[in-house]
């Protein structure tokens, strides 16, 4: 069966790749971007697409309504610690009012959309370092503002799900990479560097902390179990989708500079560091792969790989739209 896919933040990037999925399965897609104009996301003449502030309820609702989706995927968030800090009321407007305004759009559908809600690991707040992997009985510590939205939003998923009769299925994500992610995060950021340290010949790559060791997964892995886990998940249940290996990111490091045809040196960035970092974090996906089947495809080492191919492309001026993710 096919199915009438919406997604918030479709112009991310998890969105794009998800986007990409869907249509090769045949699905129909609409979504929302912000604050970003529709004609400068460059996602296909085929996906209907719409500048949306999810804190408003009155401009999210008639899109929804019209589409009549089978599927609500909700992506749209601030989704990065440090900015989380910088932009603190921002950060629980967009992730947990924007929450509340599409759980009441699909709450007053009839029958409502089936929706998968985005959170993350962080809720987990590790602060002591962990010898085994975390499952979905952790307890949540806040930690930061963001782990406090999609802490606050996941409670109101569970409800939605168990009182007001939404089917929701709550995602808590482990780091994930591959081309298209923003800088802003580690393994992006360094391949960014190489990129464009290869246009000078060479050159110092800043880093940070390359002793911890963390949960990496494929984007393109990624969106295969929001699938999966739409077609198959519980409502109300909470899933980690990882990939249940740790690796360190001394390891990450080496194998993007084994990738590069111009010499790197590298050079710690005191800015970069943290006061504190947890050596060891990583995630259980056995809840994942009983529910669904599924397992990941993309061995870590093709995603890097892939990923310095992204930004290489891009500074020699291609674009997201021209680039195969």
């Amino acid at each position: 069966m096919n199915h009438r896919v919406f997604i918030t933040g479709a112009s991310g990037f998890v969105g794009r790749h998800l986007i990409q999925f869907l249509i090769r399965r045949g699905d129909s897609v609409a979504g929302t971007c912000f604050p970003e104009d529709p004609a400068s996301c460059q996602l296909g003449d085929n996906v209907l697409l719409e500048r949306v502030d999810i804190r408003s309820k009155d401009q999210l609702a008639p899109l929804i309504q019209d589409f009549s989706p089978h599927w609500v995927v909700h992506l749209a968030a601030i989704s990065n610690v440090r900015v989380s800090w910088e932009k603190r009321q921002e950060t629980v407007e967009i992730n947990l009012l924007g929450t509340l305004n599409l759980l009441e759009v699909l709450r007053e559908m009839i029958p409502p959309p089936r929706l998968l809600f985005v959170s993350s690991s962080d809720v987990y707040g590790i602060l002591e370092p962990t010898d085994h992997p975390l499952r979905e009985e952790e307890p949540i510590q806040v930690v930061n503002p963001y782990a406090f939205s999609k802490a606050s939003a996941e409670m109101l998923v569970r409800f939605y799900s168990q009182i007001e009769g939404v089917e929701g299925i709550i995602i808590r994500a482990f780091p994930h990479t591959g081309p298209g992610q923003s800088p802003l995060f580690v393994c992006s950021d360094w391949a960014y560097q190489i990129a464009s340290l290869e246009r000078k010949s060479g050159g110092l790559l800043n880093i940070g902390n390359l002793e911890i060791k963390r949960d990496f997964t494929d984007v393109r892995d990624v969106v295969r179990a929001y699938v999966a886990l739409l077609e198959k998940g519980q409502a109300g249940e909470i899933y980690n989708v990882c990939s249940g290996q740790p690796v360190s990111l001394q390891w990450i490091l080496d194998t993007l500079i084994s990738y590069s045809s111009s010499p790197i040196r590298i050079k710690v960035d005191p800015q970069r560091l943290r006061k504190a970092d947890i050596p060891l974090l990583y995630g259980d996906n056995t809840k994942l792969r009983t529910t669904t089947g599924w397992q990941p495809e993309y061995p870590l080492g093709q995603t890097l790989k892939d990923l310095l191919d992204y930004w290489r492309f891009q500074l020699k001026g291609g674009s997201k739209k021209g680039f195969p993710i």
